[in-house]
C-alpha cells in the first residue's frame, strides 16, 4: 500500500511540478521580507493545501468532477465550468508560462543582451513544435522521463535551497512590499493561485484514478489507503520545495531594480545557482528547467486537448492539439510578466468556485444536501469572485467597498462566509440528494 502510494505519488508531483513551483515561493520569499512567515503559511496552504485536498477528493470518485458537477450544479454548467479551468492550465496560462519560464530560468541567462531580443522567439518556436509532435502521438516516454528527471531536478534544487540557506541565511529580510505589509497571509494565499495547482488537480484527479487502477487493489479499504498516502507524499513533496525556495528568496540579495519588476523568482533562481554552484551549473540547471518544463507542456496539450474531444467530439483531437499549441505558442511570446498579470483575475474567479466545489463535494459524502441549495451556494460565490475582479480592474470603488465589508476579506476570502451559509441552508432546502457510495470497479 505505501509502495504504490509513493509511486503514485512520484509521479503526480511529476506532472504538476512546473513553471509556478519555481517562481512564485523564491518572489514570495523576496516581496514578503520580514513577513515571511505569514505569507509562507497562506501560500502552502492555497498552493500545497487546496490541491491536494482537490486531488484527493477527485481520485476517491472514479467517476471525477465532471460527473459530480453535473449531479450536484447541472450538466451545463460542468461544461462551461471545466471548459473555462482546462483553457486556464492549458493554453491560456499554465502552457505558455512554462515555456516561459524554461526560457527565462534556463536559456536567457546565457544570452547577450542582443541575442535575448529574439532567442524568446527561436526557443518557442522549437519548444513548441518539439511538445506538439509528442501530443500527437502521447506514449509512456513522459511518465518515465517525469518519474526519472523531476526527481533528479528536486534534488537540485533541494541542495540548492540547502547551500543557499547556509551561505545567505545569515542576510537580513529586506522591508516587506506594500501588498505583504497589509497583509502578509492574504496576498500569500493570492500567491498560491498562480501556481494553478488546485484547479490542475480537478484534471489530473482523472490520471491519479487511472495509475491507481493499473497498479490493483484488493479491497475498497486498500484502495482509499493509498490514496492518502498519494496526498501526504504530493503535500510533504512540495511543502518542502516551496518553503525552501520561499527561504531561499527571503535572504538573496535582490536588486532595487529586479524587486520592482513583481516576480524576482527567474533572478533569484538563476543568480543563486551561479554563484553557488558556479557559471557551468547554469548548463545544467538549464537542462532540468527545460524538460521539467517541457514534460509538463505536453502533458497539458494532451490532457487539455483530449477534455475538449471528449466533450466536443466532432472535431478530432488532432485538431484540439494543434490549435492548443499555436495558442500557447503566441502567449508564450508576450512574456512571463504579461502572462502572470492577465491570468490572476481568471484564477481569482475560478479558485472559490472550484474551493467551494470541492467544499460541497466533501460534505456531501456525509449529509444529504439541497440540489437548489449547492447551485445557489455556488452562484453566490461565483458573484462574490466576479464582482471583486470587476471591482479592482475596472476600479469600480462601490463594488470594491462592498466586498470589504464581507468578513475575511482582509484575509482575501470575502466568498468564504457566504459559501458557509449557502451549505447550511442546503441542509435546510427541499429536493436534498447524498452523493453515491464509492465502489471500485471489479
Amino acid at each position: 500500500m505505501a509502495k504504490k502510494g509513493a509511486l503514485t505519488g512520484l509521479l503526480l508531483f511529476g506532472i504538476f511540478f512546473g513553471a509556478g513551483n519555481l517562481i512564485f515561493p523564491p518572489s514570495l520569499g523576496a516581496l514578503s521580507g520580514n513577513q515571511f512567515l505569514p505569507a509562507i503559511l497562506g501560500f502552502v496552504l492555497s498552493g500545497v493545501g487546496l490541491a491536494v485536498l482537490t486531488l484527493i477528493v477527485g481520485t476517491l470518485n472514479p467517476k471525477g468532477y465532471i460527473y459530480e458537477i453535473s449531479q450536484k450544479i447541472s450538466p451545463w454548467f460542468a461544461t462551461l465550468y471545466l471548459s473555462v479551468l482546462y483553457l486556464s492550465i492549458g493554453p491560456f496560462f499554465a502552457i505558455p508560462r512554462t515555456a516561459t519560464t524554461a526560457y527565462e530560468v534556463g536559456i536567457s541567462p546565457l544570452l547577450s543582451e542582443a541575442g535575448k531580443g529574439i532567442g524568446l522567439i527561436v526557443f518557442t518556436i522549437l519548444y513548441f513544435a518539439a511538445a506538439y509532435l509528442i501530443a500527437l502521438n502521447p506514449s509512456k516516454i513522459l511518465d518515465r522521463i517525469g518519474r526519472i528527471l523531476t526527481p533528479i531536478f528536486a534534488l537540485l534544487i533541494v541542495i540548492l535551497v540547502v547551500l543557499g540557506a547556509l551561505k545567505y541565511g545569515g542576510n537580513v529580510s529586506q522591508t516587506a512590499s506594500t501588498a505583504y505589509q497589509a497583509s502578509a497571509f492574504g496576498t500569500g494565499f493570492l500567491e498560491g493561485y498562480n501556481t494553478l495547482d488546485a484547479l490542475a488537480s480537478v484534471a489530473f484527479s482523472v490520471i491519479a484514478v487511472q495509475t491507481l487502477k493499473q497498479l490493483g487493489f484488493s479491497s475498497k479499504k486498500e484502495y482509499i489507503s493509498t490514496i492518502w498516502v498519494v496526498g501526504i507524499v504530493v503535500a510533504l513533496a512540495f511543502s518542502v520545495l516551496y518553503i525552501g525556495l520561499g527561504f531561499l528568496g527571503n535572504h538573496f540579495p535582490v536588486p532595487a531594480e529586479v524587486m520592482k519588476g513583481g516576480t524576482p523568482g527567474v533572478y533569484i533562481l538563476s543568480q543563486a545557482t551561479q554563484e553557488i554552484f558556479g557559471p557551468t551549473a547554469q548548463l545544467f540547471l538549464a537542462a532540468m528547467v527545460i524538460v521539467t518544463c517541457f514534460t509538463t507542456t505536453v502533458g497539458l496539450i494532451v490532457s487539455t486537448g483530449e477534455f475538449f474531444h471528449g466533450r466536443f467530439p466532432r472535431i478530432s483531437y488532432q485538431v484540439y492539439a494543434t490549435a492548443f499549441t499555436f495558442i500557447g505558442f503566441a502567449i508564450a511570446n508576450l512574456g512571463l510578466e504579461a502572462i502572470i498579470q492577465y491570468s490572476l483575475p481568471v484564477l481569482v474567479i475560478l479558485y472559490p468556485i472550484t474551493i467551494t466545489i470541492v467544499m460541497i463535494v466533501i460534505v456531501n459524502k456525509f449529509l444529504p444536501l439541497s440540489k437548489p441549495g449547492m447551485q445557489l451556494t455556488v452562484g453566490l460565490v461565483a458573484l462574490i469572485a466576479c464582482a471583486s475582479v470587476l471591482g479592482d480592474g475596472f476600479k469600480l470603488s462601490f463594488l470594491t467597498n462592498l466586498i470589504e465589508q464581507l468578513p475575511f476579506a482582509k484575509a482575501s476570502l470575502p466568498w468564504l462566509l457566504p459559501a458557509l451559509v449557502g451549505l447550511l441552508l442546503s441542509l435546510c432546502l427541499p429536493n436534498k440528494q447524498k452523493s453515491e457510495p464509492f465502489e471500485m470497479d471489479e
